[in-house]
This record gives C-alpha cells, structure tokens and sequence, in this order.
C-alpha cells in the first residue's frame, strides 16, 4: 500500500442541500476501476453524463428521479426517503451510455462506477428484485442488501446494502479480498459510504494486514468513505447508532469470495442466536 494514502475521505462540505457530497476517482483512490460520486438534487434539478469506459449502477439513496438515456427510459425511479426508510432502487447502464437524470422529488444519489469493458443490458432494479440476508449471530448481526450481485449480468460492478444496528460489528469475522485465489478468495477493490441514523452518530472502522504493514483504526461519520485497497476490514456501530453503509466493489472476477483472519475465524461456531432488531428496513 501507498504510505501516504489516505483511507478516510471526508464528505465535500457545501453551504447549500443540493449538490456533489462525495467524488472520489481512480486516481485519488489508488485505484483502478472504481469511481464514487453521491449528488444531492432538489425537485426539478437535472444532471447529464455519460459512462464511456465505464458502467454505472445508480442507487437512490433517498428521493425519487426520471432517467433518460441511449439505453433506454425510465420514469420514475426511487421512493425511500432515504436509506434507513426503505429498500432500495437501482438502474444499471453499461459502457458507452448517454443519461440524463432529473429530479422528481429532492434526491440523493449515488453513482457507482468501475472500468468496463463487455456490454450488457440496461437494467431497473426495484425492492423486490433486491434479496435481503441476516448475516452474521449475536452482537455481530447485520443485514445486507444484495443489490448488483455476481449473478448480475455486468462486467465487473458489485453493489450491496449494509445495516449494522447500534452497538454491534459487521464485516465480522475480519475478512480480505485482495488476492485472487478463486474460489476461496478474489481481489477486489472496495469502498464503504457510511450514513449514520444521528447526526452525531459514528462507527469505527479497521484496516490492517496480518504484517501488520498496515494497521488504521477509523472513526467514521455521516457521509464519509473509507478505501479498501486490501487486508480485513471490520466495523463497529457506536451504542445507539445505527450504521448503514453502500459497498461499491470491483477487480479480478465477479465474485465476492473473501478469506477471514484465521485468529477470528472461530468466533463464527460460537453464534447462537441472531439480533432480533434485523431487518432495519424491509
């Protein structure tokens, strides 16, 4: 890894609701396929853009929008108001698409791209296409929301949905993706886009590798975004806050496999019972 990277990027401060909150690239990340950008809009506001070598899934954090594109045209698109409300929506555009999202009520967006090459079909991916799993046991129950799964006909592009209640882990035993070593493990980038359900909430986030040439520990807030470039990764909810975050992944195959951290791989055989408080959203 990069000494001098940054892992935790902070949420583009604005003095106004609408906007760009998060533009994170290839370049800034140290990486190779994945760009985040999340765009507030208020009711009527439109942005254009177009995907080139790149596809694009875009999830509606919150709000509802229109989206007009080569690939086709969809007219209404969203309904939560935002993420700890509802499921969510998705469209998926493949490379070399022209769009044009407007906004029908005030929207948060996030636009989730990687480097693409193959060409599939445009796709909306509405609540009930998104399968809901209780991961996990004890204070390490969360739900995940699989929205682009490796099923998915895409390139490279993975989107899931995380919800970790207040007070318990996630991402949890530890675990790395960034050898490709299929089926047991691939190397995926990654990046974690929190929202928090309190201003004042937090989680805390650790990334290290077993030389221990890597070893952060993270206090993360509303709207911030951590970086994985490689090693375990795992996260704590502060008591009393609930944590969701978007995961945006990309790299050597369309596969989540991943490896746990062999001195906490046990903890999974002592898991009896999950937290009752799952689902956060349904």
């Amino acid at each position: 890894m990069n000494p001098t990277r940054k892992l935790l990027i902070p949420s583009k401060k604005s003095s106004t609701w609408s906007g760009t909150v998060m533009d994170i690239g290839p370049q800034e990340a140290g990486f190779d396929y994945l760009t985040l950008e999340v765009r507030r809009f208020k009711t009527g506001e439109s942005y254009e853009g177009a995907t080139d070598s790149r596809e694009l899934g875009i999830v509606a954090l919150g709000g509802r929008f229109r989206a007009q594109s080569s690939r086709g045209n969809w007219e209404s698109i969203g309904g939560r108001a935002n993420v700890f409300s509802g499921m969510p929506w998705a469209l998926y555009l493949p490379v070399n698409t022209r769009f044009t999202v407007t906004a029908l009520a005030d929207c948060d967006l996030a636009f989730c791209f990687s480097l693409a090459e193959d060409v599939h079909p445009a796709a909306l991916i509405c609540p009930e296409d998104v399968r809901i799993e209780i991961r996990g046991g004890a204070n390490a129950t969360r739900q995940i929301n699989h929205i682009l799964t490796p099923e998915f006909p895409a390139h490279r592009l993975l989107l899931v949905e995380v919800y970790t209640p207040g007070g318990n882990w996630s991402s949890y035993p530890p675990h790395k993706h960034d050898v490709h070593n299929p089926p047991e493990e691939v190397d995926l980038e990654e990046v974690y886009y929190y929202r928090v359900d309190r201003p004042e909430g937090y989680a805390i986030q650790r990334v290290y590798s077993r030389d221990g040439k890597l070893d952060e520990t993270l206090t993360v807030r509303d709207g911030e975004l951590v970086l994985i470039p490689e090693g375990y990764h795992p996260v704590v909810a502060a008591h009393g806050y609930n944590i969701y975050y978007l995961n945006v992944l990309a790299g050597s195959a369309r596969s989540m496999a991943a490896a746990d951290d062999p001195d906490y791989a046990w903890v999974r055989k002592s898991w009896t019972e999950q937290d009752r408080r799952l689902p956060l959203v349904k």
